[in-house]
């Protein structure tokens, strides 16, 4: 048995296995091989209607975003961690079809000792100000209220999640069919896009235990005990030689501060899937969110299929900043964070272009990483500089 990683050892995973085995039993929905798990409308009557309900949180990077509130007293940063769990649940489910209609319900659970109602206000705020900034691309989400829950005994913080849901017809469901020959075309998860208001660096809401405790300093653990699991071992909690407030280049002739790098709201890829799934090319042949796995993620949807990526992204500077204070392998960090590329685009070289057009129009980063081979078994390989390797 191989030595768990540092990622692992903090007790998380970054492709759940055990939660995967859980749920094995579990019918996989109406179609076989959807990003998301689409069901039959039983309310509508209509034998051609589906819905999809889907859930996600914010993740540990609540954690991050109380630290950075608790030394600076900035509550906007709650606004981008509504944005997060938000993020987490509409574009997966866009990458099945489902891409301008939500109704979406949070589930809030707190620490009431620790987190004031000033928190829940933010968080409510960003809600409604990320859905606001969605309207001009024609896609609406519906607040259908939820749960705020004092479970002081449950959480030792804040836990900040949301459910999703979505209408659509059956033939607008949109099913994976990887192939060989297909090409990859990369979708940049940082840089500023038309639609956003600042720099993004990047980071989404995947591997943020590992960041927060590879990067921040040790006198958080001291000052914040609370913001830890106590069972972890106390050499992987907080081990890193940076403060929040630290400055780090982003090789746009600015810099910004740790904080703000670990903390950038996940960016939403819905104002260009939307315009992608309405136009149905035929040469579209796969969409995938590379969320939990990160570049291991499409291993779950394609079937005798080696997956090549040999020209990717440069990582964006959070992520060789995550690597140098954990000096963690490339091929866990490409496992366990998207490394600059969080949405890949399977398909002709033809319907690429057009796509790599449309991303472009909005400012978002996009090229060739790779393309799609025969193979006996399923796999991904990755090149990166002067060093390769495989995930299986």
């Amino acid at each position: 048995m191989t030595e768990p990683s540092r990622y692992e050892s903090r007790g998380v995973s970054s492709d759940k296995n055990e939660v995967h085995h859980a749920i094995r039993r579990l019918d996989r929905g109406l179609f076989r091989n959807t990003f998301c798990k689409i069901l039959p409308n039983i309310f509508s009557g209509d034998p051609k209607a589906a819905l999809m309900l889907h859930a996600d949180t914010a993740g540990t990077k609540t954690i991050l975003a109380y630290l950075y509130w608790k030394e600076t007293g900035d509550l906007s940063v709650w606004k981008g961690i509504a944005q997060d769990a938000l993020v987490m649940n509409i574009d997966d489910m866009a990458c099945s079809g489902p891409v301008n209609r939500f109704y979406i319900s949070n589930t809030v659970l707190r620490n009431k000792n620790r987190i004031p109602g000033e928190v829940l206000e933010a968080l409510i705020e960003g809600t409604l100000e990320f859905a606001d900034s969605l309207k001009a691309h024609d896609i609406h989400l519906h607040h259908a209220g939820g749960e705020t829950a004092d479970v002081g005994d449950v959480v030792r913080t804040l836990d900040v999640g949301f459910t999703a849901y979505s209408e659509l017809s059956r033939s607008s469901v949109f099913e994976i069919n990887i192939r060989p020959g297909d090409l990859i075309l990369g979708i940049g998860s940082f840089g500023r896009s038309s639609y956003e208001q600042e720099y993004n660096s990047g980071i989404g809401c995947n591997g943020l235990t590992s960041a927060r405790h590879d990067v921040l300093s040790g006198e958080y653990g001291k000052i914040y005990p609370e913001s830890f699991d106590p069972s972890v071992n106390p050499d992987l909690v907080y081990s890193g030689p940076h403060q929040m407030t630290d400055r780090i280049e982003t090789g746009d002739g600015q810099s910004r501060n740790v904080g703000q790098l670990l903390l950038s709201p996940t960016r939403t890829f819905l104002p260009l899937l939307y315009p992608l799934l309405k136009r149905a090319h035929p040469g579209l042949h796969g969409i995938i969110h590379c969320t939990g796995g990160a570049h291991s993620k499409v291993l779950k949807f394609v079937n005798g299929l080696k997956i090549i990526k040999d020209q990717l992204f440069s990582p964006p500077p959070v992520f060789s900043l995550i690597q140098k204070c954990s000096q963690a392998s490339l091929p866990e960090m490409y496992k366990v964070f998207n490394m600059g590329t969080r949405l890949e685009i399977y398909g002709t070289e033809s319907c690429l272009a057009e796509v790599a057009a449309m991303a472009s129009e909005l400012n978002l980063p996009n090229q060739i990483i790779g393309r799609v081979e025969s193979a006996i078994r399923n796999e991904v390989e990755l090149k990166v500089g002067d060093q390769g390797w495989s995930y299986f």
